[in-house]
């Protein structure tokens, strides 16, 4: 891995991952999208096809077969992505196998249970020598 960056105080995590992920695409990134659980994953692609009407952002979702010509793809697990450019972590924990993406992002929101998380996730990548 080459990189982690991470974006504090975001008043909506999802909101805010959303927007990251268009401006990766938008610079020719390919971004896999860790949610590890459904009702997560259901709300994020619901998020993407509203937040901005007028730019779509082309995702699909793991097991679909056209991920891996997707910008975007949306997984619950992370034990083959389609491509290894951009991880967006949405979970509260370390991801499983993020040593084999280029770069992996993680948002903070200004929630009070979302920053003890991600601290605990910086620490872990610092332990790991990120």
């Amino acid at each position: 891995m080459n990189e982690i960056k991470f974006y504090h105080n975001a008043p909506d995590r999802l909101a805010a991952a959303c927007s990251i992920t268009g401006k990766a695409v938008a610079r020719g990134h390919r971004v896999v999208v860790f949610a590890p659980d459904e009702q997560l994953a259901r709300r994020y692609d619901a998020l993407l096809w509203s937040l901005q009407p007028q730019s779509f952002v082309p995702h699909v979702g793991q097991d679909s077969p056209l991920a891996p010509r997707t910008p975007v793809v949306i997984v619950r697990s992370l034990g083959n992505p389609p491509h290894n450019d951009v991880l967006i972590n949405l979970g509260d924990a370390l991801p499983p196998g993020h040593e084999q993406f280029s770069m992996l992002v993680e948002v903070v929101s200004r929630d009070g249970e979302d920053v003890p998380a991600a601290r605990r996730r910086w620490q872990g990548y610092k332990q790991q020598g990120l």
